[in-house]
């Protein structure tokens, strides 16, 4: 994660889309396999719809593992959080939370959760370097932002451990 910052006003970091996991040969296989015997058991079901959307999928999720993940750049300034060249402004962010490594948690990741006026996946999460947290949540609590407790959903805990 790469760190910069430009003014009191600005802030810039980068930080990869996702964090890039190597996978075996066997999880390749594991996935053909489960792809495979499940969409036998949909086409001896006459559920051959079901049967090509599971071979799809399985195409997709071997795409996306080989895929190499791409730098985004996020800023903070006077408008709002910017994503890429989305920008999210402070009116419609609803609150914060900026999660930092503990003691008693070490395998925690700094993380920047933003719970957005979105309908389809309100709550955002950023990756961020312990070096900025303080200054991220000054610079977000100057904006009136309140601050919520949040944490990963269970649903990205889960997929961590499939090795996605």
């Amino acid at each position: 994660m790469d760190t910069e910052n430009v003014s009191s006003q600005k802030l810039n970091w980068s930080a990869l889309e996702y964090e890039e996991k190597e996978r075996s040969m066997d999880w390749f296989w594991a996935l053909g396999i489960i792809v495979i015997t499940s969409s036998i058991a949909a086409i001896i079901f006459n559920d051959y719809f079901f049967a090509v959307l599971l071979i799809l999928s399985g195409l997709l999720l071997g795409f996306f593992a080989v895929k190499k993940p791409d730098m985004i750049s996020y800023e903070m300034n006077d408008m709002g959080l910017k994503i890429g060249s989305r920008i999210y402004p402070y009116e419609n962010i609803k609150s914060f939370w900026v999660q930092t490594p503990q003691q008693d948690k070490p395998n925690t990741k700094s993380l920047l959760f933003i719970k957005s006026e979105r309908i389809f996946m309100p709550i955002i999460t950023v990756p961020i370097t312990e070096e900025i947290t303080e200054e991220i949540h000054s610079a977000l609590s100057s904006k009136g932002i309140a601050e919520e407790e949040m944490r990963q959903h269970p649903s990205e805990k889960i997929m961590e451990v499939l090795g996605f």
